[in-house]
């Protein structure tokens, strides 16, 4: 098998298809990667209190960044750093969904749903128009394309067993997007303040226009509290998308080469669960099943757990390694980017949701 990435967060997701995944990470395995990321945790909220501006979720990316690339913690620490990074990640949104009603939800769903079909769209044909001119390889600008439009790592992780890229332009578009992840959390709150953004248009904004989960996440609730809930939801809706994606493309490879079809395509395997869990919370708290004494406290602990599941992210990101993945990808991934965020803003104009 070849050398697989150093980021923990692909070490999985990105095996060859005939290779053997060895057993999960027990609990005292996960420990010592779960108290650093915890520990970092820690300091980032406290920080997050002392300047507001940048918030915990913000200053625990930059920790777990700062800690990945000045001393490296060893592979003791990796399979509790990934399980962070995934799925405290997707507990965090599950307990946010406790503080939703279904009617928040569905209205938010809604109502995002043109902006993010437009960015959707853009950031395709961007992808493809740009990727070709750059001469970037064709799955390679598939991956760029889909973890720009859909949901960041995710969405290459559910195309991975369709498409059958190489491993290493797998690694590089994992790398490129997560660069304009950290970028869009550092970015997006300040520029949202200088457009003069509304909590809504900017939760919408950034639903629709930043790669992952955790990023919109971040970077919603850095702006307000409500504009990281109206982003979260926007960004669940768009996860949705990768459904009819991956069974587009599965279509398409099939008839493409009918050797190669859709056999390892597995709807079961690439649907995100975590946001049926996410819909059970918002109708617990809909049906008056969630006593009112304990929604502080579940939204302080979602608050918690997203700190750390992004201090987990920045952990596992080697910005040495980002850095060898070429000009070419980067350049394709800031114009899908750049696409998908000019995108959001003109449909938002035009329908006067800023």
């Amino acid at each position: 098998m070849n050398r697989r990435p150093d980021n923990v967060r692909i070490q999985k997701d990105f095996l060859p298809m005939n290779a053997t995944v060895a057993a999960a990470p027990t609990l005292p395995q996960r420990l010592p990667g779960l108290a650093l990321a915890a520990g970092l945790a820690l300091l980032a909220v406290w920080l997050g209190r002392l300047a507001p501006l940048l918030g915990g979720p913000v200053i625990g990316i930059v920790l777990g960044l700062a800690v990945r690339n000045a001393a490296a913690p060893g592979a003791a620490f990796a399979p509790g750093i990934q399980f962070a990074g995934k799925q405290v990640l997707q507990w965090s949104i599950v307990a946010l969904g406790f503080g939703l009603s279904l009617g928040q939800v569905a209205k938010t769903g809604f109502d995002s749903l043109a902006v993010t079909l437009v960015t959707v769209t853009a950031a395709f044909f961007a992808a493809w128009g740009l990727g070709r001119l750059l001469g970037v390889r064709d799955k390679l600008k598939l991956l760029i394309g889909v973890g720009t439009a859909i949901c960041g790592g995710s969405a290459i992780a559910a195309v991975t067993p369709i498409v059958k890229p190489d491993e290493h332009d797998t690694a590089f578009a994992i790398s490129t997007i997560f660069l304009f992840n950290l970028a869009a959390v550092l970015l997006f709150p300040l520029l949202g303040h200088v457009l003069h953004l509304s909590d809504l248009g900017f939760g919408l904004w950034a639903g629709t226009a930043i790669n992952d989960t955790s990023s919109v996440v971040a970077a919603g609730y850095s702006y307000s509290k409500q504009a990281g809930d109206y982003a979260t939801i926007v960004k669940l809706t768009r996860a949705t998308l990768i459904i009819p994606v991956c069974l587009a493309l599965a279509v398409a490879v099939a008839v493409r080469a009918k050797k190669q079809g859709a056999g390892d395509f597995s709807l079961w395997r690439i649907f995100p669960w975590f946001i049926l869990w996410f819909l059970v919370a918002s109708a617990l708290r809909t049906a008056g099943l969630v006593p009112a004494a304990l929604l502080p406290v579940l939204h302080a602990a979602a608050e918690f757990l997203i700190v750390m599941a992004l201090t987990a992210i920045g952990l596992s990101a080697d910005l040495r390694r980002m850095a060898t993945t070429g000009a070419r990808p980067i350049l394709l991934g800031l114009g899908v980017w750049a696409a998908v965020a000019l995108s959001s803003l003109a449909v938002q104009r035009l329908i006067g949701q800023l």
